[in-house]
């Protein structure tokens, strides 16, 4: 039995960190607006999943590696241990915490929630089923169920021996050995936690780099860094097949064209994401898909009139920050706001493992592929005075400026808190800061983010400190 309708400016899909910054932009913008969430908590999977428990797990592996240099500070410690159950709920405490505080903006903004699956009917309306169907009305509907694990060919994720990282933050004991198929980010910083917690770890990936999204010169030097820690790296290497066998499974490996394998306790599967389309009725409405995602334009409307797609169901790149700048601008162009839209190349990319990584815009071989002249400048942390202070020395800032007018065109950061000092360069690449900017302001010190700084100044041979 259908209830009564009920009617909204806006009906969102999808309770994650695009769908719930959605929901409360439309209220602050004074739309009514209905939040649709199948869990039974809010945060999706970033912050129930993902970005938030994984952090949390890292900075305990950075912790307990740092401890173990103790030595190092002239510092002494007897014994260090850990206790994996009470890590892995600290995480999921962690998490929770955020969770109820989402459910609390959503009255404080006075959001309408509804508990269960949303799916648009021909013409638009929205359906949920939950405990009772509801049928709900708008105007515009914004989708915003976000994606999942995605698996290679022939290889089905079962949650048990072959897991996703869903199942991999909460294991109830590390396993002795796993094998990580996939080297981006979440492979990378699932690397360095079992890593840290002494795991054998072989991370597999098929292009020529880790972090194949990320400048090449910075993607090796963390890959050297790993291989230094004790991983096993190993890149240009195909997974063609994966099986099960009483002592957990063996992987099988192509390189160079001989074929090879690897046996471990668990495999984890870290070869990206695949938006969650299935079930929301798009296809009844005509709403055009390309594997796994919705089809958007820059405003994040779809083909069909009153539909739009933001985060991982509308492609890369699938980061929680970038669903939630998809989220405001998209409430924005339906209130009519006047605002720019979301520039691909502004968005950061960042993974969280020792040393991070983290950049924005184009990496040098992408600018002289888009036809730049370009001036390069590095800084590496060896010579800065705060990193060797505090034990940090590997990595460097790499900056990428347009040789004719001096506008930064992209930045890489591999080393400590390289996540956190993105954001100043983030701001220059929106505003379309020169070296200039960055090289004559005075940044503290000691500080990691001078060496921004020297980069900028080095790419026009006038840094002070190399």
């Amino acid at each position: 039995m259908v209830e009564q309708s009920n009617k909204f400016d806006i009906i969102v899909i999808g309770g994650g960190p695009g769908g719930y910054t959605a929901a409360i932009r439309a209220s602050q913008l004074g739309l009514s607006v209905a939040l649709i969430e199948s869990e039974s908590q809010l945060g999706g999977i970033c912050l129930n999943w993902g970005c938030i428990p994984t952090k949390a797990l890292l900075k305990q592996a950075e912790i307990y590696q740092l401890i173990q240099r103790a030595d190092e500070f002239g510092l002494s410690v007897k014994e260090v241990g850990f206790d994996w159950g009470k890590m892995i709920a600290r995480s999921r405490e962690v998490s929770d915490g955020l969770a109820r505080g989402v459910g609390f903006l959503m009255k404080k903004n006075k959001v309408t929630v509804f508990t269960g699956r949303g799916k648009l009917t021909p013409g638009k309306d929205v359906i949920v089923e939950g405990k009772s169907k509801k049928q709900l009305k708008a105007d515009h509907v914004i989708l915003a169920t976000g994606g999942r694990a995605r698996s290679i060919a022939g290889v089905e994720i079962d949650g048990k021996a072959v897991i996703s990282s869903r199942e991999a933050m909460v294991l109830k004991k590390p396993p002795k050995s796993i094998a990580i198929i996939g080297a981006g980010a979440i492979g990378a910083e699932f690397a360095y936690f079992f890593n840290s917690f002494g795991v054998k770890v072989y991370l597999l990936e098929a292009e020529d780099h880790v972090l194949p999204r990320e400048d090449e010169e910075v993607a090796n030097i963390l890959a050297n860094s790993l291989t230094k820690q004790g991983i096993d790296v190993r890149t240009g290497v195909s997974v063609t097949g994966v099986s099960k066998n009483k002592g957990g499974c063996r992987v099988a490996l192509q390189s160079d064209g001989k074929d090879a394998h690897i046996d471990s306790d668990l495999v984890l599967m870290a070869v990206g994401v695949v938006g969650n389309t299935e079930g929301l009725g798009l296809e009844a409405n005509g709403v055009k898909t390309t594997r796994g995602q919705v089809d958007v334009n820059g405003r994040m409307e779809t083909n069909v009139k009153g539909i739009y797609a933001i985060g991982d169901l509308a492609g890369a790149p699938q980061l929680a920050h970038a669903a939630s700048a998809e989220a405001v601008a998209t409430v924005e162009f339906i209130a009519g706001r006047e605002r720019r839209e979301i520039d691909p190349l502004s968005i950061p990319n960042c993974t969280y493992c020792q040393p991070q990584v983290a950049s924005v815009g184009l990496t040098e071989a992408g600018a002289k592929g888009q036809g730049y002249q370009v001036k390069v400048g590095r800084f590496p942390f060896a010579a800065s005075g705060k990193a060797r202070g505090s034990g940090d020395i590997d990595g460097l800032v790499k900056l990428v400026f347009d040789d004719q007018y001096g506008d930064l065109l992209g930045a890489a950061i591999v080393g400590s808190e390289a996540t956190e000092l993105i954001a100043e360069l983030t701001l220059g690449k929106q505003i379309e800061a020169t070296w200039e900017d960055f090289a004559t302001t005075i940044h503290a010190h000691p500080t990691l983010s001078e060496a921004i700084m020297e980069a900028a100044s080095e790419a026009h041979g006038e840094a002070l400190n190399i």
